[in-house]
């Protein structure tokens, strides 16, 4: 059972303020400053910069990945079994920001050394940044579904979270790449690299501590609450609307990955050789700008069709332009940059959907099973979606390396197809199965509504039980 704390025990629990809902979203912020960088720029930075080849480069990041996904779940069952006078989950913002900072750094390091010991510091520095990741980025994620127990002010939560989420990967899509040209005089600087991370870093610990101190966890487990991990998982594996989200988010995943891990490679080579570093900020920028928008309009697409409706709409959109790559040439330059924008827009708010969703699942979880674990249903979807990270980066570099690809030179036929594949119809196929499987996802807002009654119910007697105890 649960329990609210005592300011907190009306029907449908507390309305949070605006500096709260701005304070949780600078936590995203914080996170994508990273996770942007990483999703855009590594698989360049290895091969590129670094100096290692396509297929090193993309079997470190799978196997990495892989490594930290089952990661995830483990995290989530510490952050549960959590207990401090600031609650489970927002400690972590506070302990793990100056270490996942320096992670950083040290990720985007180039050392002077041979080939073979070159490899092993990009496997260490870079699962020990993603460990770290994983450290608050879990805790972080989970707070969504204790800093208040209503289902619709969760959406709108869940919005804010990702308006932080895409203004991080905005400054990640205009900046970065300019400020490494900036300090290192070219875009493949090692030292430009170095320092733009320690900028980063140092703005994202700040982000993470406002994070920290402006939130507030209300949603807490009883003291009776019995439980214990083999009961928790197999909660968790019995939630079947859970398991819809996980393999809808696995396909989804895998649509945005294998475009954001070919995006340097498709301006460079293929649309703008020469000026591809302005060129991808202006690409990315407007698909942010995009995506801020349609993340602004998730309440409203939410309370329009209900969330799995708009789900589906918004990603047959989404998906469609993503398609439409595949026509188009260097010629189509400022086109390609509108369809980004559109593209995103409508892309945009698919995340602040499916992680309001998640958080219905936890509610539906506790509701069948009378026992609730918030940390573990946000980490293990966490896991399912960094093992749909790994599998496109993983795909993307042998792709490439089977094709033919050579860093640094004029590129073949035979690779420029592969490329331009992989910015339209292979995610587009991803795509298409994402929305074939959210539609058997049977939690709408009628149900949710019956099951938010019933736990707050259960909750106030809980409340009083214990007062009386």
């Amino acid at each position: 059972m649960m329990k609210l704390r005592a300011d907190s025990v009306n029907s449908a629990g507390p309305k949070l303020t605006l500096c709260e809902k701005v304070g949780y979203s600078l936590g995203d912020f914080a996170s994508v400053l990273f996770w942007q960088t990483i999703s855009l720029h590594l698989l360049f930075f290895y091969t590129d910069v670094f100096g290692i080849s396509s297929a090193a480069a993309g079997t470190m990041i799978f196997v990495s990945r892989i490594w930290d996904g089952f990661n995830d779940p483990l995290m989530g069952i510490i952050a549960d079994r959590t207990h401090t006078r600031w609650g489970k989950f927002r400690p972590y913002l506070l302990w793990m920001a100056i270490p996942l900072a320096l992670a950083a750094v040290f990720t985007f390091f180039t050392p002077k050394l041979p080939a073979v010991p070159k490899l092993i510091y990009a496997y260490v520095t870079y699962n020990l940044f993603m460990m770290l990741y994983t450290a608050i980025n879990i805790p972080y994620s989970a707070m969504l579904g204790v800093l208040t127990p209503d289902s619709s002010e969760r959406t709108v939560l869940s919005s804010f979270k990702y308006i932080g989420a895409y203004s991080g990967g905005l400054v990640v899509s205009a900046f970065l790449l300019p400020l490494v040209k900036r300090i290192g005089g070219t875009g493949s600087s090692p030292f430009g690299w170095t320092v733009s991370l320690a900028i980063f870093g140092a703005f994202a610990v700040v982000l993470f501590w406002i994070a920290f101190l402006t939130t507030k966890e209300r949603v807490i487990p009883s003291p009776m609450q019995k439980t214990s991990i083999g009961r928790d998982l197999k909660d968790l594996f019995s939630n079947r609307p859970w398991l819809i989200l996980l393999f809808t988010s696995l396909a989804m995943i895998l649509w945005v990955a294998f475009r954001l891990g070919v995006t340097d490679y498709y301006f460079r080579y293929y649309i703008a050789p020469g000026r591809y570093e302005k060129w991808v900020s202006i690409f990315n920028t407007f698909g942010i700008l995009g995506s801020l928008i349609g993340t602004a309009l998730v309440s409203w697409f939410a309370k329009w069709l209900g969330k799995k409706r708009a789900f589906i709409l918004l990603f047959l959109i989404a998906n469609a332009l993503t398609i439409s790559f595949f026509v188009f040439t260097p010629e189509h330059l400022y086109l390609i940059i509108v369809v980004q924008a559109l593209g995103s827009l409508a892309g945009g708010a698919l995340t602040p959907l499916i992680w309001a969703m998640y958080a219905d699942t936890a509610d539906y979880s506790e509701w069948k099973h009378g026992r609730r674990a918030t940390g573990l249903v946000f980490s293990a979807s966490t896991m399912s979606q960094k093992f749909a990270w790994a599998f496109g980066a993983f795909i993307t570099g042998w792709l490439m390396e089977w094709l033919g690809f050579i860093p640094n030179v004029v590129q073949t036929d035979r690779v420029i197809l592969g490329i331009r594949l992989l910015m339209s119809l292979i995610p587009g196929a991803a795509g298409l199965i994402a929305i074939f499987i959210v539609f058997f996802y049977a939690l709408n807002e009628k149900t949710m509504k019956q099951i938010g009654e019933d736990l707050q119910n259960r909750r106030n007697q809980s409340f009083s039980d214990q007062s009386h105890l």
